[in-house]
């Protein structure tokens, strides 16, 4: 299937709006205890049985909308409904809050292996958005690598050590902030490596 342009608001709701809806359900739900089937439930674990569907949702209509969905958006679904629906089955937030730190060691172990083999799979996702030279996208592979695997180590670190609000403060909005400050650090890297618009044999050779 061809890829699709569709309106861009549109498109960040989609990819958001699950997290979003997520954030605001856990704070209405988070003091509370449901009883099902016997057993008792944490908000926490409601609004997880409810992300998982809405994800899947989501993905789907962004995929019909596009005809495409990245890799990383493949990923992470996957490892949403696996690690997601193991805190639903055993009814235990910790699988849950370990979605984030796997999400990141495996682009960080995907990105790694590209670099040992002398590629950058980065390019493959991004170069539509950054036209860069081959130097530009090993550059930047290597220092998105290294940063990827920060943010699996301080997600073990925050989950493990401190509460649940303070968790989801942090994956809803310091993890969303953190790669949007990365990427905002590296403009001398697309600076220097940019491909010239004079230069389309260049780009489309690369």
């Amino acid at each position: 299937m061809d890829r699709k342009k569709i309106n861009p608001t549109l498109k960040l709701v989609l990819e958001m709006g699950p997290i979003v809806v997520f954030f605001v359900a856990y704070l209405k739900l988070r003091e509370k205890l449901f009883v099902i089937g016997g057993t008792e439930y944490e908000g926490f674990i409601l609004v997880t049985a409810g992300f998982i569907p809405l994800m899947i949702l989501s993905s789907a209509i962004l995929y019909k909308l596009t005809g495409h969905l990245s890799k990383m958006q493949v990923a992470t679904l996957v490892l949403v409904v696996i690690f997601g629906g193991l805190s639903v089955w055993l009814n235990d937030d910790r699988f849950f809050k370990m979605k984030p730190t796997m999400i990141y060691l495996l682009f960080a172990g995907a990105l790694g292996v590209g670099l040992l083999r002398g590629q950058s799979y980065l390019k493959y996702v991004m170069e539509e958005m950054l036209p860069l030279q081959d130097e530009g996208w090993l550059v930047l592979t290597r220092r998105l690598t290294a940063f990827f695997f920060i943010l699996a180590v301080l997600n073990e670190l925050i989950w493990r050590t401190q509460t649940t609000d303070t968790w989801v403060y942090f994956k809803t909005f310091g993890l969303s902030a953190a790669i949007f400050v990365f990427f905002m650090t590296q403009g001398k890297v697309f600076q220097t490596y940019a491909i010239p618009e004079d230069h389309p044999a260049e780009a489309e050779d690369l």
